[in-house]
C-alpha cells in the first residue's frame, strides 16, 4: 500500500527516489503531458460554463485522480515512490527544508524568477520547461512575493469546520468547504499558496513545478480530515445539476471515473498520520 508522508519526514534516500523519478518522466515525455492537461482545465473551467477541474464541486475527486495518475507513472520509474505531501500551515518559510538543495531547490532569482539550485534548476539542463505561458524555459518562483503569507492551522481548521460540501451556484461564488478550501472565498488556502510560491505556480501550467504535487497531495489530505470530521455530510451536487460534475457522473478527461468512486482514498493510499 503507497503510504504519503509529510515531506519533512522524508529521508535522503526518500527524496532522492522522488526526485529522479520526477526527472525520468521528464526527460521520457510523461512529465510534461500532466502539465498540459492541467493547463487545459485551468482554461476551460468557467463560472458560467462547464467546469470540472476548478471552480467546480469535482474541483477535489478531480485532482485526486489527476495526482493518482501522476503517483503511478513515478511508480511505474520506481515502485517505492509515493507523492510526498507539504503541510504549509507548518513549513511556512523558504528556509523550510522543502526548498533545499538536495530536494525541490529555492526561491528564484530577482530579476526574472529563475531558480538557480537544486535539481530543476535551469542550470544543471533536466528541466526544460516546454508548456509554458511565455517565453522562458526555466522553472520560475518567487516564494512569499505574490502575497507575504501561507495559510495558518487556525484558517485551515477554520474551513474544516465547514459542515457542508459545495452549495449553488457551484462556482468561485459558493459557500462551503470546496470554495473556501479551494480559496475563492474566505481565507483562501488552495490558491493563495500557489500565489505565495509563485512562477509558474502562478499560472496555469503551475504543474511545471514539482512543488505542486506536494502541494495539492496536502490539499487531498485535507478532504480526507473533512471526510473524517463530517461522515454524515457527503459530496454534491447529488444529481441534475448543469455544467458541473454530479455524484456519480463521469469526470473528464478520464471519463470512467465519478466524483463517487473516489470519496474514499484508502484504497490507493493512506497517508502517514491520521
Amino acid at each position: 500500500m503507497t503510504v504519503r508522508k509529510n515531506q519533512a519526514s522524508l529521508t535522503a534516500d526518500e527524496k532522492r527516489r522522488f526526485v529522479a523519478a520526477v526527472l525520468e518522466l521528464k526527460r521520457n515525455g510523461r512529465y510534461d503531458a500532466f502539465v498540459t492537461t492541467h493547463n487545459a482545465f485551468i482554461v476551460g473551467d468557467t463560472d458560467n460554463g462547464e467546469r470540472t477541474g476548478h471552480r467546480s464541486p469535482s474541483f477535489l475527486p478531480w485532482h485526486r485522480r489527476f495526482l493518482l495518475e501522476f503517483e503511478r507513472a513515478l511508480q511505474s520509474v520506481d515502485a517505492s515512490v509515493a507523492l510526498p505531501y507539504w503541510d504549509w500551515s507548518v513549513d511556512r518559510s523558504p528556509r523550510s527544508s522543502l526548498w533545499a538543495p538536495d530536494f525541490l531547490g529555492g526561491t528564484g532569482r530577482a530579476r526574472d524568477g529563475r531558480v538557480s539550485d537544486g535539481p530543476f534548476a535551469a542550470v544543471g539542463g533536466n528541466w526544460p520547461i516546454g508548456v509554458r505561458v511565455d517565453g522562458r524555459t526555466f522553472l520560475r518562483r518567487a516564494l512569499g512575493a505574490g502575497v507575504r503569507e501561507l495559510p495558518t492551522r487556525a484558517e485551515v481548521d477554520s474551513v474544516l469546520a465547514m459542515p457542508t460540501y459545495d452549495m449553488a451556484p457551484w462556482n468561485s461564488g459558493s459557500d462551503g468547504f470546496r470554495n473556501h478550501l479551494e480559496g475563492w472565498r474566505g481565507v483562501n488556502l488552495h490558491n493563495r499558496v500557489h500565489v505565495w510560491v509563485g512562477g509558474q505556480m502562478a499560472t496555469g501550467v503551475s504543474p511545471n513545478d514539482p512543488v505542486f504535487w506536494l502541494h495539492h497531495a496536502y490539499i487531498d489530505k485535507l478532504w480526507a480530515e473533512w471526510q473524517r470530521r463530517h461522515p454524515e455530510a457527503g459530496y454534491l451536487p447529488a444529481a441534475g445539476t448543469p455544467d458541473v460534475v454530479d455524484l456519480h457522473e463521469t469526470m473528464k478527461p478520464w471519463n470512467d471515473t465519478a466524483p463517487a468512486d473516489l470519496l474514499d482514498h484508502t484504497p490507493h493510499y493512506t497517508f502517514d498520520t491520521a
